[in-house]
């Protein structure tokens, strides 16, 4: 058994034809969840900003909420390079050491400076709410209540003052850093992109429009996640109510149910982003056939053959023109809208695997292929870490932590 998993990749590696010794899939399922959670981060950002800095008032309740899962997303950008690494614990040093010589450690200074305006952003919008709850929860005796209380006490650094000047202050002060996060969020992303289109040694990576195409396709999947999970929310709220309600409870006061006009403005932003996204990725694939590089036949053999079906039957056809057509049919419902963000999100992470897979899937002998298969039960740490049961930790994380930070930060129905 230890030899089985002596070498990085061997666990979940295949070859076919003529392959390297020392060639594997090393890049496994964390480095595909990778550039999926920090997209998914620099979308809901970017969701959140259409209110503060544009002024898109329907889009109110949807952008706070999408803010504070934005920050709730953002921890969980970094667990799969953690989870990734023999030695997680020397992830902190990109950090606390940054210097611009290296791409991964300039992902350390956006990281942290990215983090800094969310973390900004919120302590402004919600500052009022802090003190009008510092006050009501005066003079609590129970403990939770005189916890929570700590918690806003401390959270607004002294700064108490709630009169009609100071909170349009905030409001200033929330419009300038949304505007400020725009870019260093694409950027944060768009970092991603350019570490893979920067390796010289591999053909289907090298390409001056990966970082944009991640930057667009990172936009469509995290204003996608934020709207199926807000429907997900509000339909769950309104259903306990109803419940509540028919069983007796007449103190429950029904929710009122998504509106249609709301989510139809936020599916009007998405679907732009999603033409733009669709097009820079065919663009791309022309491109790439059109200059026809000496590296063109193995990519030919890998995209048309190979991977025919992960690229053209998952990723664009389900993944890209589905929820086109759905977004583009009228009047349209919150079920056949529920299922496009499905779909979007799904088709989203097939690029991110297909790149990131398929771009390890052909030996740099050009003569000879690998395919990885994902460890389902794991027989060794290697194997939960880069197999289903790290993928599956990864996903549930935000939820869990958003869950965590709702109790303290409210974002569903916060006027």
């Amino acid at each position: 058994m230890t030899e089985l998993y002596a070498v990085h990749g061997l666990a979940w590696t295949t070859k076919e034809l003529f392959v390297y010794p020392n060639e594997f899939i090393y890049w496994s399922i964390q480095i595909v969840l990778y550039p999926y959670m920090t997209g998914l981060v620099a979308g809901a950002f970017v969701l959140s900003s259409l209110y503060h800095v544009f002024g898109q008032k329907d889009l109110r309740d949807l952008a706070r909420f999408s803010l504070v899962f934005s920050l709730a997303l953002l921890p969980v950008a970094l667990l799969p390079l953690l989870l990734h690494l023999q030695h997680p614990f020397r992830g902190m040093n990109v950090l606390f050491t940054p210097h611009f010589t290296s791409a991964i450690s300039a992902f350390g200074i956006v990281f942290s400076t990215y983090g800094i305006i969310v973390l900004s952003e919120i302590w402004f919008v919600y500052r009022k709410f802090f003190v009008e709850q510092t006050i009501a929860l005066k003079g609590a005796k129970g403990f939770g209540d005189s916890f929570k209380r700590g918690i806003y006490h401390i959270l607004l650094l002294g700064a108490y003052n709630i009169s009609d000047e100071a909170v349009a202050k905030d409001k200033k002060a929330v419009k300038l850093l949304a505007a400020i996060g725009i870019p260093v969020a694409c950027f944060l992303h768009g970092y991603a992109g350019f570490i893979f289109g920067s390796v010289k040694a591999n053909a289907l990576w090298m390409s001056p429009l990966m970082p944009v195409i991640f930057i667009m396709s990172a936009v469509v999947s995290g204003i996608a996640l934020c709207m199926i999970t807000y429907i997900v929310i509000m339909e769950w709220k309104r259903f306990k109510a109803i419940l509540a309600k028919g069983m007796g409870d007449e103190s429950v006061t029904v929710i009122k149910g998504l509106e249609v006009d709301r989510m139809t403005k936020a599916a009007k932003y998405l679907l732009i982003f999603l033409v733009a996204a669709i097009s820079l990725e065919l663009l791309d694939v022309i491109f790439r056939g059109y200059t026809a590089m000496k590296s063109w036949d193995i990519l030919r053999s890998v995209m048309y053959g190979k991977d025919f079906f992960n690229i053209f039957i998952l990723q664009y056809g389900f993944g890209n023109l589905i929820p086109l057509i759905l977004l583009l049919l009228p009047r349209i419902t919150i079920r056949r809208l529920s299922v496009a963000l499905v779909l979007i999100l799904f088709g989203v992470f097939m690029m991110r695997w297909n790149v990131v897979i398929g771009g390890q899937a052909f030996s740099l002998s050009f003569d000879g292929f690998m395919h990885y298969h994902m460890p389902i039960i794991p027989h060794s740490l290697e194997t939960f870490k880069e197999g289903l049961g790290g993928a599956l930790v990864v996903a549930v994380s935000p939820f869990i932590i958003y869950w965590g930070i709702n109790k303290i930060v409210p974002s569903l129905n916060f006027k």
